[in-house]
């Protein structure tokens, strides 16, 4: 068995273990499929019209109080940041108002560490899961790929307050991603009822027991992270809709649409709750979080020729920006293996080196008189019991410090100065220059750590800073203001790293409020994509394979042309009779890890033999336990039916599930029976074994499968060739059984 770490030189992992956290797990996949066997046509047949609209109510209900919990929170992590790092921050800058620079230094890393060093400990010891982005995990579980611990109440608890404690420690990090992971735990502590662990369930959820709802559910609360974090409702869709999700269809589409309007409105009524003075610290932005849409933007040659130009560069600086965050990866793996206190060690040893750049580099700059330019006068300095936008730092109190400005602030308040228009003289080209180095290498050497951490912010402040250093460059010959340069800049490095157009498009036009930039915005959007491309995949793609999650592509790849269904299936096949001993299932089960099993109907139950159906893994435990067996090989399908309904075969909880060791099987019931056929889903989906590779990859990923039968073409033979899995469709699996495929065509 292939293990996926990262410090070793692989390319994917297709073995059924992957890292969460720092720990290698076991991998398994999603039903996603509709399970219809006798039980579940039962209850389909009995439910009456009530129910049936209960059910849709329900689905509704659930979308708007996912809506509703993912905007509170994303509204208690904008006041909680701003105001440990506004209280951070003023008593930095109190300290330089009176000279006294060592105590300054002293007091912001002190914070910083403190910050950083409880936000590490709460990964390391209670929820590893919630370290990094958490995009990757729920892209994975969306494709059908179910990793433990990743959308558990811990792992919740922890993202919310070590994103939190993250971002205000100075982190060259973002909220914006953990916001995303947020939203998708709490969309499936509410699709499970809540949580038995901690005695917090409803039993009217029942509905919505099932991995095909949850990741409906998912999808919902994904979207509307996204939105709680960007105050960008239709973003947050369309991010679920380009990045997130694996499949689609246009009930989901209202449903997720509605979330996040529900999120769009609870952070429009505490914003304005807020403006009145009663949140501390924080109480800027809104929906409209950076406006820039003061200055016009122009359509001239040479602003297209200088837009093209910012474009490949973005795209270049985006896969160039991978490549390292990729070696950062495999570099921390080695340290963070070696348990918590080195996790721990690595976060401070960051923050330390972080809080030195931020405090140290704006010594480099000089003082600037403050100027009409300025449009806020009040931002200007810091006063009393708030902290301006524009730093004093060691300079007079009728100057700032541009550089300082940008460092010893908040992540919003540092792109709202690089994204205002109409001041081209506020920051200098060395201040732009050295600011886009120390984020571009701060953010990589950041992202990996042992603290809930987003992408977004990091590759928006990068990005706008170089795209204003290239409009300050250019302003002689260029028309376009120099903060529709940075905003353009931020589009052309979001699209090299994250490799999305559409919804990153929207994402910038309702944060900025700036529809006149649409083309230019899609037009750089799409060529750093293109560019960055040529070299590497997307950030998020990279780190779902360096995690070695067995993720489907929707393609199928080059390699799978030449082969065909029956080149792949691997393993001894195992079958069980409809009415099978108990002896052979229990056995089976113990020396087994296959979560589904052909189930053969034979003479006299059947003219010849032939396939019935699937059984999975969990359903004949559910059966097993409750013994209802026969002396004799005798149907029993009508009695077990009355024993059983469908919600006995509903999915567990995490963890929650019947393990094969709690039952108590005596000897004698060992050789007794039990009728499989209630509990046998009886239209698994089936292919021919003749059936090309690319075929079944494309077909096994767009109906979301995890078992797809592999029956024979001629007649003659056993009723069942093989059954295909997630396993089967990796690269590492099909070059061990065929070393001849070529796999770089």
């Amino acid at each position: 068995m292939h293990e996926p770490l990262l410090f070793k030189n692989r390319t994917n992992a297709t073995s059924q273990t992957a890292i969460v956290g720092a720990n290698l797990c076991p991998i398994q996949s999603l039903d996603y499929e509709v399970i219809e066997n006798d039980l579940f046509k039962q209850d389909w047949r009995s439910r009456t019209e009530v129910e049936n609209f209960q059910y849709l109510v329900l689905k509704w209900l659930l979308a708007f109080l996912i809506g509703l919990g993912t905007g509170l929170v994303g509204c208690f992590n904008n006041l909680a940041v701003e105001n440990l790092a506004g209280f951070k921050l003023l008593l930095t800058n109190n300290l330089m108002l009176k000279d006294k620079y060592y105590q300054a230094f002293a007091a912001y890393t002190g914070c910083n560490i403190v910050l950083a060093a409880v936000a590490a400990a709460l990964c390391a010891y209670i929820a590893p899961a919630a370290a990094g982005s958490g995009i990757p995990e729920v892209k994975a579980y969306l494709n059908g790929i179910d990793a433990p611990s990743i959308l558990a109440p811990s792992t919740l608890f922890v993202k919310i307050f070590g994103s939190i404690l993250g971002v205000a420690a100075g982190f060259v990090v973002g909220k914006e991603g953990p916001m995303v992971h947020t939203g998708a735990c709490i969309a499936y502590l509410l699709g499970q009822g809540g949580s038995r662990k901690y005695r917090l369930t409803w039993k009217w959820l029942r509905y919505f027991k099932n991995d095909r709802d949850q990741r409906d559910l998912i999808t919902c609360g994904a979207a509307a992270g996204v939105a709680a974090a960007f105050r960008a409702p239709v973003g947050g869709l369309l991010f679920a809709l380009e990045e997130a999700a694996s499949w689609w269809r246009s009930a989901l589409l209202w449903r997720t649409f509605f979330t996040t309007a529900v999120v769009a409105v609870v952070l429009r009524g505490f914003i304005e709750f807020c403006h009145s003075g009663k949140c501390g610290l924080f109480g800027q932005g809104g929906l409209i979080m950076y406006d820039v849409n003061s200055a016009y933007p122009t359509y001239s040659v040479p602003d297209l020729l200088a837009i093209i130009f910012l474009g490949i560069i973005g795209g270049v600086l985006g896969s160039l920006y991978n490549y390292f965050v990729d070696k950062v990866l495999h570099t921390y793996s080695i340290i963070n293996k070696k348990g918590p206190p080195f996790k721990i060690l690595l976060v401070i040893t960051v923050s330390l080196l972080t809080s030195c750049c931020s405090y140290g580099l704006p010594w480099l700059s000089r003082c600037i008189p403050f100027s009409a330019h300025l449009p806020v006068p009040d931002q200007c300095s810091t006063l009393g019991h708030r902290s301006g936008n524009y730093k004093n730092f060691q300079c007079l109190p009728t100057h700032y410090n541009d550089l300082a400005s940008l460092f010893l602030n908040t992540n919003d308040d540092a792109i709202r100065n690089l994204l205002r228009s109409g001041t081209e003289k506020e920051l200098h080209l060395s201040t732009l220059f050295l600011f886009f180095v120390a984020i571009y290498c701060l953010g990589i050497i950041t992202y990996g750590i042992a603290v809930p951490s987003g992408l977004f912010i990091p590759v928006i402040l990068a990005g706008a800073s170089y795209g204003r250093l290239t409009g300050t460059l250019l302003a002689p010959v260029l028309n376009l203001d120099v903060g529709l340069f940075a905003l353009l800049g931020a589009a052309s490095f979001l699209g090299g790293t994250m490799r999305m157009t559409v919804s990153l498009c929207v994402i910038l036009l309702e944060l900025t409020n700036s529809l006149l930039m649409l083309p230019w915005l899609m037009l750089v959007l799409l060529i750093s994509k293109t560019v960055a491309d040529c070299f590497n995949k997307g950030v998020y793609d990279q780190i779902v394979k360096m995690k070695g999650l067995p993720y489907l592509e929707a393609h199928a790849e080059p390699y799978m042309r030449s082969l065909v269904a029956a080149d792949v299936v691997s393993g001894q096949l195992v079958t069980f009779s409809g009415i099978e001993k108990v002896g052979n299932i229990v056995h089976t089960l113990k020396m087994t890890r296959h979560n589904g099993f052909p189930v053969i109907d034979e003479p006299p139950f059947s003219a010849a033999p032939e396939l019935f159906g699937l059984a999975l893994r969990s359903h004949l435990l559910v059966l097993l336990k409750q013994k209802k067996f026969t002396i004799h090989r005798t149907m029993t399908g009508p009695e077990i039916m009355r024993m059983f309904d469908a919600n006995d075969f509903a999915k567990a909880g995490s963890g929650k599930g019947i393990k094969l060791e709690e039952l108590n099987i005596t000897n004698e019931e060992m050789e007794m029976y039990v009728d499989l056929h209630p509990i046998t889903n009886t239209s698994p989906y089936t292919v021919i074994e003749t059936l090309s590779l690319t075929k079944a990859a494309v077909l096994f990923r767009e109906l979301g499968l995890r078992h797809l039968c592999v029956v024979p073409k001629k007649l003659g033979r056993p009723p069942i060739v093989g059954i295909l899995t997630r396993h089967d469709f990796m690269l590492e699996h099909i070059q061990k059984l065929h070393s001849h495929v070529e796999t770089h065509n």
